[in-house]
C-alpha cells in the first residue's frame, strides 16, 4: 500500500489500481514508488509517499480511541524496546501499539477480547505488513497466562483488568524487563502503581501532555487551545 499525498489530503491505495476524487480519475501504475509525482486526467499533482508508522494512526481502521503516537514512544523510549524483543500486549483495540512494534522488529503476541475488534486488528496488521511479527490472539490474556512462557522483554497492558495482569508480571517478564500500563483513569493508574509496588522495582506514573505552539509574525507561544492531555502510563522493571 502508498499514500497518494494532494496538499492536505492522503488517499491509501494499492499501485495498479485507480483513485477517483473531484480532482480527477488517476490511473496508479503498478511500479509506483515513493516520491514519484501523478497526475489526474485533470492536471492536478499527487505525490507518492510510503506508508510510515504515523500514517497507521491516520489510515488503520478503528474500534475505539486507539493509543497516540506520542504515549507510543513514551513505551518504546521507557522500555527501551527493540528489534528481536518479546512482547505479551493485551487490549490490542485497534492495533496502534502493536502495529508498531511489529515495525520496530520486535515479535509481538497480543491480546484483544472482542472477537470483531480482534478481527479488525488483524486486518490492520495486514496494513502495517507485520503480520509474521505479530499474533493477534482473541481471549482474555488472563486466561492464558498459565500456558504462556516466561521471558517476556516486555510487557503492554491496555485493558480494565490490568492490575490482576500485573500481579503475575514477575512470571513473565525476563529479568529487566519492562512493564507499561496504559489507563485513560487516574483511579484504575493507582491501582496499578500499588500492585506493581509489590511486585516489581523503578514504578512511576507518568501524564501525557503536549501542549501546540503558535507560530506566526509577531512571535511563538503555546497554543491557547486545549491542553493535550491522552492518558496515565505506569512503567515498572522485573529487577
Amino acid at each position: 500500500m502508498i499514500l497518494l499525498v494532494h496538499d492536505d489530503r492522503e488517499y491509501l491505495r494499492e499501485p495498479g489500481t485507480e483513485l477517483q476524487t473531484d480532482l480527477g480519475v488517476l490511473e496508479i501504475p503498478g511500479d509506483a514508488e515513493p516520491g514519484d509525482v501523478l497526475t489526474t486526467h485533470l492536471g492536478e499533482e499527487f505525490r507518492v509517499r510510503r506508508l510510515r508508522g504515523p500514517d497507521l494512526f491516520d489510515h488503520f481502521e478503528r474500534t475505539g480511541a486507539p493509543m497516540l503516537p506520542r504515549d507510543v514512544g513514551l513505551v518504546v523510549g521507557e522500555t527501551g524496546v527493540a528489534a528481536g524483543d518479546r512482547v505479551l500486549d493485551a487490549g490490542t483495540g485497534t492495533g496502534v501499539l502493536a502495529g508498531y512494534l511489529g515495525r520496530l522488529g520486535v515479535d509481538v503476541l497480543t491480546y484483544e477480547r472482542d472477537p470483531e475488534f480482534a478481527d479488525v486488528a488483524r486486518e490492520n496488521m495486514v496494513l502495517a505488513g507485520v503480520t509474521d511479527r505479530v499474533e493477534v490472539r482473541t481471549g482474555d490474556v488472563l486466561d492464558d497466562l498459565d500456558a504462556l512462557s516466561s521471558g517476556f522483554d516486555v510487557l503492554t497492558l491496555d485493558t480494565e483488568d490490568a492490575p490482576k495482569v500485573v500481579e503475575r508480571a514477575p512470571g513473565l517478564l525476563s529479568e529487566g524487563g519492562f512493564l507499561a500500563v496504559y489507563s485513560p483513569f487516574v483511579e484504575a493508574t493507582r491501582e496499578v502503581v500499588q500492585v506493581a509496588r509489590e511486585r516489581l522495582s523503578e514504578v512511576r506514573a507518568v501524564e501525557t501532555i503536549q501542549r501546540e505552539l503558535d507560530v506566526d509574525a509577531r512571535g511563538t507561544r503555546p497554543s491557547t487551545g486545549p491542553v493535550g492531555h491522552s492518558g496515565y502510563l505506569v512503567f515498572a522493571r522485573n529487577v
